[in-house]
């Protein structure tokens, strides 16, 4: 049995685009995980069990409201993590 949450794929692929356009926000490996920890956290999980029920789920990703709160998590993640960052602390 294998379950997935498909926000966490969606989390990754907006982080990816998102940093691309923050070439300053550190991207060492602590930090890439604390936001997406962050952004995951502030997002409803959606957990699937079959390749059905993923593209199911995913088409509802596309609806623009699931977008922009996506893309906000993200933001507000990246802008939290670099405010506090973990790795010049341990």
């Amino acid at each position: 049995m294998k379950v997935v949450n498909i926000v966490e794929k969606a989390v990754l692929d907006s982080l990816d685009e998102v940093m691309a356009h923050k070439p300053q926000i550190c991207k060492c490996d602590k930090c890439l995980a604390d936001i997406v920890a962050y952004a995951l956290n502030k997002l409803q999980p959606r957990y699937v069990v079959s390749e059905k029920g993923s593209t199911i789920a995913k088409a509802a990703y596309l609806e623009k409201n699931i977008q922009v709160a996506l893309l906000v998590a993200v933001a507000e993640a990246i802008e939290q993590v670099n405010a506090n960052p973990r790795h010049d602390k341990e």
